[in-house]
């Protein structure tokens, strides 16, 4: 099994449909013991989807904005494993406002909240299970290709490329510990984050259209199946790296 006996730290298991709830599954069915992260009054969605996974898993308080939170990560999650190998970061947020087409109007306030919790948390997270990651452990993120411009993503898309320049950083600062830091930038998938984005569909009509290998929006599989192959040791030299998960989208031109 990929990952026997190795512990993985998942955020942002909301629901059954997300891509995080399948990397729990998958972890767990290829021999991980996995502890989830969830906060205030998410952690009902979170405990009621847990129930669905194979095993048990503990739940573990983490809001990602809160310094009181991440300074004790490390010791609540020990009460639970006593070390971590992975750590998956499935963290986004942005306000109305910045979504939907409203780029020229977004407030600072508004950017600000994007960028501290899609962006800013994946090094915040890093850092604060740090001491529990060892030699050959991985940091994974969700990412959303920002390489371009896309219809009404507008500050999430400046967050995500955000988020793709801080995964190098972090690469670069952790890779003389040993840990691996990667992205796997998926193709959209109709998970609850997705339906808060305005004109979701548009994605949904691109992929369908262009993406050589076809495109199942309501399938996270393979976008959790590559997060649990980053977790194994079979990609021990591959950090700095975003994945692609996109039935080839991103390979293709107008």
């Amino acid at each position: 099994m990929l990952l026997e006996n190795k512990n993985i730290l998942i955020t942002g298991l909301l629901t059954d449909q997300s891509i995080a709830f399948h990397v729990a599954k998958i972890a767990q069915e290829q021999g991980a013991n996995v502890v989830l992260t969830s906060f205030g009054r998410t952690m009902s969605l979170t405990k009621r989807s847990a129930s669905r996974l194979p095993k048990e898993v503990g739940i573990v308080e983490l809001d990602v904005t809160s310094q009181e939170d991440l300074e004790s990560l490390a010791e609540r999650v020990q009460e639970h494993v006593p070390h971590l190998d992975g750590v998956l970061h499935s963290v986004g947020f942005a306000p109305e406002s910045a979504l939907g087409g409203n780029f020229l109007q977004t407030s600072w306030e508004d950017v600000s909240t994007a960028m501290h919790i899609s962006t800013f948390s994946f090094k915040s997270l890093s850092i604060a299970c740090k001491p529990l990651l060892g030699h050959g452990s991985s940091i994974v993120g969700l990412d959303f290709d920002a390489t371009v411009a896309w219809p009404t993503y507008d500050w999430m898309g400046v967050a995500k490329a955000a988020l793709e320049s801080t995964s190098r950083y972090l690469a670069r600062d952790l890779g003389p510990l040993g840990i691996r830091v990667n992205l796997v930038a998926a193709g959209p998938i109709r998970t609850m984050a997705a339906k808060s984005i305005p004109g979701f569909e548009e994605f949904e009509n691109i992929w369908q259209e262009r993406a050589p290998l076809g495109w199942d929006v309501s399938d996270p599989t393979a976008a959790a199946q590559a997060c649990v192959v980053l977790f194994s040791d079979w990609l021990p030299a591959t950090s700095g790296e975003m994945i692609h998960v996109d039935g080839g989208m991103h390979s293709q031109g107008a």
